[in-house]
Formats: C-alpha cells, structure tokens, sequence
C-alpha cells in the first residue's frame, strides 16, 4: 500500500472535516435549508475576498470564471490589455481573441513579474481600453504580480482591473477593495481546500457597469442572472450542492484560524521551500517568488523524470514545467491543506530522486534547511 502526499498547486489536498460534508445526504437547492447555507457562504466569501462587493458563485473551474469576465464585461471589438507572466496570463489572451476583442498584449518573460510601467504606457497610449486583464500568482511559474500597484494605475483612469486570483487567492495576502481590484476569480480547488467543480467572482460597482453595457452573447454566466438568484440565496440554475455545503466547512476552517494567519502559514513554507531547493543547488527560477508555489530549474537531462519518479515511487505528487519550460522546472505547493509536515516529506523524497537520477545531492541537506526556517520563524 502507498500514501500519497499531494503537493501540487491545484488540486490540493482536501481536510477530512471538509471531505466529510461532501457524504452528507443531498438536499434541494431550493429550499430554505440549502438557502441558509448559501448565505453563509456569499458572506464568508467576501471574507476571503476582502471585499464589500458581491461574490458570485458558478459551478465551472477557474477557466470558466476567466471567461465570464470576459463575456460579462465587454462588447464585441472592444479594446484590453493583457499583461502574462505565464501560461495562465497567456489564457486571457486566448479568451479575448476567441471573443473577438482587440489585445494589448504585455507578454513579461516566464519567470519576471508584471511590467507595472508597461501597463501605465499602455494606458495612456490607448485610451479606448476597457480593462486591464492580468494574474495575481502565476501558477505556471511561480512569480507573484504587484496587484495593488497595478490597482492604483487602472483605478485613475475608466478601465476596470481583471485579476486571475485563482490560485493565489487565500494563501497569498491579497485586498480587492484596498488594492482597487474590480473584478477578482478564483477556483475551489487551490487555497479553499476543496475538491474541483466551483468558481467564484467578484465585482465592484465600476465593472458592473459595463457588466450592464456589455454585447458579448452569454446564457449560462450571465452575471445578471447571478445577480438577481443572490438577492434570494440561490445559483440561477442547478450547483454542486454538495462542493457548496463542504465549502461552508473550508470557509468556517479559515475563519476560525483567520485569513492572516493563513498567510502568515503559507509565507512561512514558502520560505521554508526556497531554502530547501538552495540547498538542493537548485537555483529559483521565480524573479520574484509567491506564496503559494515554489518554481526551481532542474536539469534538462532529467527534468522530464523527476515528477513521474517521485509520484510512482513515493507517492509524491509535485508539478513540472508547462508550455515553454516543460522539462526544466519544478513547482513544489505549499498552500491550502499541505502542512509542515508534508514540506519535510516533500523535499525527503525529493532528495532521493534526485539522487537515483544521477543528481549530486547530499541526502538530508535540504531537509536540514527546511527544519532551520520552520524552528526560527515560529
């Protein structure tokens, strides 16, 4: 028999008091008693959110909720800026252009973070712009966005801010409405430790705006639709019910630890992390690293064997490279459910493989480093 130990950045690892509501016996969702847990969980979002505007619920991935804020907010032939850092901030671009809108496309080498200046020239080169499309942590390699920098640039001019929070939000201290962020997405299977299948979006009252001028064709995210289902605490049509009553639990989990302490967790392993590739000689490929997923270059040679060795052999799921650095790179999560104890885990294993695969490593040094940041930075 093996255990598995799940340290990629989406899915996570689910708690069991969260998993647990899943097998609870299903109710009708319009009822007084689903209606109930609805409520709950609309205001608990807005916790998480930091934010005072409405949260919508959809049953989709974060994909799904990415391309509402395209369809929500925009008229065909509209003008944007996209600004990637990866192969997430690419897919703003692709949705656009699959809708027929006119891109600024900033398109920041995989590793940097966001070009704040860039954005700023774009703007004032381009005053037809209807919103500023950009990704908070990018999940395909690691970097961390400077959003409320960004927040304060988009705010001062009519465009609205679009931010990809799917796998940031919850573990990486994030503000929608001090940052001035417009329209926030995010995904039930990163920080939220809950299973795939739900979506979230936040809007402030500056997106609604074009949400009510907006000519994109749209049926199923039809925010209006979700507007009007929340005034009686309802979906505009049939959710996971079961995602939604474990949500309650993940959000009462978080609240009860608090959102800045969740942080503070996920700051600490993240530390933790970057010492422990260093010590593995593994150089950060992440200019500026987020908290949520550590991205380290690995060698060419056996790059493309680390990820499947350490699943098969021990049960350890990390991530690899995607797109253009397929191969040459690791992403190691620390966000969510994973814990102390799954970091020294992580690296044990990690250091091991490497070893098989010919790699110099000196076994129980980067565990070693690991220990030393969690010690010193209770």
């Amino acid at each position: 028999m093996k255990k598995h130990y799940l340290l990629t950045p989406g899915p996570t690892p689910v708690p069991p008091e969260v998993a647990l509501k899943e097998a609870l016996p299903i109710i009708h969702h319009r009822t007084s008693e689903f209606g109930s847990i609805f409520k709950d969980v609309a205001e608990g979002l807005k916790y998480v959110f930091r934010t005072q505007n409405d949260v919508f619920i959809t049953s989709s991935s974060g994909t799904g909720a990415m391309e509402s804020a395209v369809v929500n907010l925009l008229s065909p032939g509209d003008e944007v800026i996209v600004a990637s850092t990866g192969n997430f901030g690419d897919r703003w671009i692709k949705i656009c252009e699959t809708y027929g809108i006119k891109v600024h496309s900033i398109s920041i080498e995989w590793g940097k973070a966001v070009s704040v200046s860039e954005i700023e020239k774009l703007l004032k080169a381009n005053s037809g712009v209807k919103a500023v499309y950009t990704t908070f942590t990018e999940t395909s390699t690691g970097v961390v966005n400077d959003i409320q920098a960004i927040g304060e640039i988009v705010s001062k001019t009519p465009a609205v801010l679009v931010v990809d929070a799917i796998s940031g939000l919850v573990g990486q201290e994030y503000h929608a409405d001090d940052w001035k962020v417009d329209v926030t997405v995010s995904g039930s299977q990163k920080g939220f430790m809950l299973a795939p299948g739900l979506a979230f979006v936040s809007l402030s009252a500056k997106a609604w705006k074009l949400a009510e001028e907006s000519k994109l064709p749209k049926f199923y995210f039809d925010y209006k639709k979700y507007k009007k289902s929340l005034l009686t605490n309802e979906t505009p049509f049939t959710p996971p019910v079961s995602l939604i009553v474990s949500l309650q639990e993940a959000i009462k989990m978080i609240k009860e630890h608090t959102i800045e302490q969740v942080w503070a967790d996920c700051r600490l392993l993240a530390k933790a992390s970057r010492e422990g590739m260093k010590a593995l000689g593994l150089e950060l490929f992440a200019e500026k690293p987020c908290d949520v997923v550590t991205s380290a270059k690995v060698p060419e040679e056996i790059g493309g064997k680390i990820v499947k060795l350490l699943r098969e052999k021990y049960g350890v799921s990390i991530a690899g490279g995607q797109g253009a650095v397929k191969g040459k790179i690791i992403r190691f999560a620390h966000m969510g459910y994973i814990g102390k104890a799954d970091i020294l885990i992580g690296f044990s294993c990690l250091e091991m493989v490497l070893k098989e695969l010919g790699y110099k490593v000196e076994l129980g040094k980067s565990v070693a480093a690991v220990q030393e940041v969690l010690l010193n930075n209770k």
